[in-house]
């Protein structure tokens, strides 16, 4: 990672659920700022940085009053622009009483935050995450919020899936994964890393799926989006129905969705999910599947959060740099190759002696 800047600020990065975003204070932190958001009336959503101008409480800790913000201190109010409209006991406002008000989109079915430039958001550069609209592709997921694990850490474990023979043993895991030819391809923005393994024994997890006998052809195509979007099209099929030529017709075909944002340089947010494009009217399957992957500690993602946050406080007691790679690896340097370009490009346009965003 380039110095000075842990992580590239100008970028969406998811900050909430939609369905978590209420007319209700919703503090998060992204890229080591702490924003406050809120729906507001008009149904849009507003994200203000998490500091009253007056006294630097929290405004998370005040409450929301239509459209507006109330400090929870001395009530000071804030428009969704981050202007403050009322000062205690004072007919005047100073000009210069703000918060800083971060560009922030609502799509596929998450909240997204610019904590960079604004002058540079733009909507068009948002992370294609449209397997999570909840249309064509059917599934419910969740969110690790303040995952003790450096983000990338993240990033690492989804693009080398070697790790589910031995983390996810019992459900996805298998030994064919060691031992299949895999290729990773790359532009400037994304790293993909793709693997099939022919004619093998169906994991538990996916011969439930399929509900038929017999050998499989298995595959995993994973695409990483720069900084922090994995999306992994994984699936089976009985082995010589034309799967890897295309027709996936006789199989049936998931995807896992990561939507990671960086809180601090050793936390983040993971927003996950498992979706499909089978049975996607089975209400039933469609819980399962959810608590297949965070059950009480046992699902699949409950699995990686053990391994992530022990790596990281393994990291903490070792830190020497860099990791040892093997060439599994592959797909995972070039997503931190990516990363590290949009890090250095951000400090090459950055006037001397200026502060990062």
């Amino acid at each position: 990672m380039a110095s000075g800047q842990p992580f590239p600020l100008n970028a969406w990065y998811p900050a909430a659920w939609s369905h978590e975003v209420q007319p209700a204070l919703l503090p998060r932190t992204l890229c080591g700022r702490d924003i406050v958001l809120y729906r507001r009336p008009n149904g849009g959503v507003a994200a203000l940085e998490d500091a009253c101008w007056h006294r630097l409480l929290p405004l998370s800790m005040g409450r929301l009053a239509g459209d507006e913000v109330v400090c929870g201190y001395h009530g000071l109010v804030f428009n969704a622009s981050g202007r403050c409209t009322h000062m205690p006991a004072q007919s005047t406002i100073n000009p210069a009483a703000c918060v800083r008000a971060y560009p922030a989109v609502e799509r596929h079915r998450l909240v997204w935050v610019w904590p960079g430039d604004p002058a540079l958001a733009d909507e068009s550069a948002m992370p294609d995450f449209h397997w999570n609209d909840g249309t064509e592709w059917r599934g419910e997921g969740g969110a690790f919020t303040s995952l003790k694990c450096d983000w990338r850490l993240v990033v690492d474990n989804l693009m080398d899936l070697t790790h589910e023979t031995y983390v996810h043993s019992g459900s996805i895991g298998h030994d064919a994964i060691l031992d299949a030819p895999f290729e990773v391809t790359h532009t400037d923005r994304t790293a993909t890393m793709t693997r099939w393994m022919i004619d093998i024994d169906a994991p538990p997890f996916w011969g439930r799926l399929l509900g038929k006998p017999g050998r499989v052809d298995r595959w995993q195509i994973v695409t990483f989006q720069a900084p922090a979007v994995v999306v992994g099209d994984v699936g089976v099929a009985p082995t010589g129905t034309g799967a890897r030529a295309g027709d996936r017709s006789q199989g049936v075909n998931g995807a896992f969705l990561a939507a990671i944002a960086p809180e601090t340089e050793t936390s983040c947010h993971y927003f996950w999910n498992f979706v499909r494009t089978f049975r996607v009217d089975d209400d039933q399957l469609t819980d399962s599947l959810r608590r297949g992957h965070v059950d009480e500690g046992r699902g699949v993602y409950d699995q990686d959060h053990v391994v992530l946050e022990a790596q990281q406080r393994a990291i903490a007691r070792n830190p020497r740099t860099p990791f040892y790679n093997l060439n599994i690896d592959a797909g995972a340097l070039w997503a931190r190759r990516l990363i590290d370009r949009l890090v250095a490009r951000e400090q090459a346009t950055r006037a001397p002696g200026q502060a990062a965003e």
